[in-house]
This record gives C-alpha cells, structure tokens and sequence, in this order.
C-alpha cells in the first residue's frame, strides 16, 4: 500500500512538472559581465562589481524575479561561455551585430552611444582615410569599430587592443596617431581625467551599424529568456528604474530611443 502511495505521489509531481509555467521553473539564473569597462562594469578594490550594466542586470532580475548571480568573464569568451551554460545572458555592453546574431540571440536594445575619434589636439582636423593614410589607430579588437577601422581605413594600421580602457593608455603612451572608442569610455575616463589633458575629440560622433545598439546576448532558440528580458525592460523604463540608474552615470540620453 505504501509502495503504491509513492508512486502516486511520484507521478501527481511529475505532472506539477509538466505543467508548470516554465517561468516558474527558471528562477535561479546566471548573468554574464565583465567587470572592465567603466561606467558600464567594474570591480572595485573589495571585489565587488559596480557600473551601469551590473545595476540594469539586477534590475531586470528583480523585474523578472529571478535569483540572479553575476559571473565575472573576460571579454574573449564571453559568448563561448553563454553557449557552454556557464551563465545564461549576458549583460555587458554586446553591441547588436549581424555576425553575432548568427550565434546567439539579442534581446531589444538596452542602450546606445555612438563612438567618436580621439587624438592629441590639433592632431587632425577631420578623421578621413587620406588624414589618417601611414597612421596608427587604435581601436577594441572583435568590436564594430574594429572592423569599420580595417574596412574604411586600409592605408593605416591598426593596433589592436583587449580592453576599451587600453585604447587610452596606448594613445596617451604615443603607441598610437589616434583612437577609435566609446564616447562615453572616451569623455569619463580620459578626456575629463588629467591623464587627458592636450587630447581632444576629432570630426562628429560616429554611429556605425552594430556599434551603438546594444542588447542582451542569450543562447540561441532560448525565445521564452529573451521575451522574459524584453518584457522586464519595458516595465523598468516604463516605471522610471531606468533612467534613475542612467542619470548615475550619464548625463545624456542612452536608452536607443526605446523607452
């Protein structure tokens, strides 16, 4: 008799299972970031990360109500991780790119900063192809600006770097003529920064397709994730969470014309 009430018991669960909302059953996740991109991400001297992404991450989880962990990644293996389920989106600053769509799936877009062209002052007086013929730009590798440097510039070279924080530090250092970046990474960290001083902006910000629409990235064909995400980020922007979390760190519009 016993035997036959676990057995009921067992199969009345597996029916509380089946036809539970998945939802229901995915209120643990993992969020991908990266932790060195300021304002977006960073990780301070207690180890703790902080920045724009990380507060719109836990926004969303909390929007979603879901019992999130943040895990710390290297920009290089931020999709493999995804899609081996080392976490389950990733919210660090992807820009929305045809190539990356192939491999992943994009929620709406969350933000949006064009990039600008940087140099010492006076250096140039507009960025074309014939200023910059024999120079050296610097630029994030992997990235939409990367590629528009190679395709739109292909007398200059390129130098190639890990993070959007080093395109500074090899142009203050004179490893490079001029420098491709973010202009919110460019105005915050450098130019306002006495590390900046004698450098200036060159030419009008820069919005390339794939460089300043930015989404959150998660695995392919996981549609029920992504509709989660997309209905989380209207209710935030909708209800002001927003842009109190952007007015911590911008002093612009950065919501992609989507609130």
């Amino acid at each position: 008799m016993m035997r036959l009430m676990s057995l009921t018991a067992g199969f009345a669960a597996s029916l509380l299972l089946l036809t539970a909302p998945a939802d229901a059953q995915n209120t643990r996740m993992r969020v991908g970031v990266e932790g060195n991109y300021p304002p977006f991400s960073v990780i301070g001297p207690d180890g703790k990360l902080s920045g724009f992404d990380i507060d719109i991450a836990n926004a969303l989880c909390a929007e979603m109500k879901a019992d999130c962990t943040l895990v710390q990644q290297e920009w290089d293996g931020m999709i493999p991780a995804l899609n081996t389920r080392k976490f389950d989106m990733i919210v660090a600053s992807m820009t929305i790119t045809a190539d990356r769509a192939k491999i992943v799936d994009f929620s709406d877009v969350y933000y949006d900063v064009p990039s600008r062209w940087i140099a010492k002052q006076g250096a140039f007086t507009e960025p074309t192809p014939d200023a910059l013929k024999g120079k050296t730009i610097i630029v994030l590798r992997n990235s939409p600006r990367a590629k528009h440097a190679k395709e739109k510039y292909p007398d200059s070279r390129l130098l190639l770097v890990a993070k959007e924080t080093d395109v500074y530090l090899e142009l203050r250092a004179g490893r490079g003529d001029i420098a491709l970046g973010s202009s919110v990474i460019a105005e915050g960290l450098f130019l306002k920064r006495p590390e900046g001083a004698g450098f200036a902006t060159v030419g009008e910000p820069l919005r390339l397709k794939g460089d300043s629409d930015v989404g959150i990235a998660v695995r392919k064909g996981d549609t029920a994730l992504r509709d989660r995400i997309n209905a989380a980020l209207r209710a935030i922007k909708e209800d002001g969470r927003y842009q109190q979390i952007a007015q911590r760190y911008f002093t612009f519009d950065v919501s992609g014309g989507n609130s």
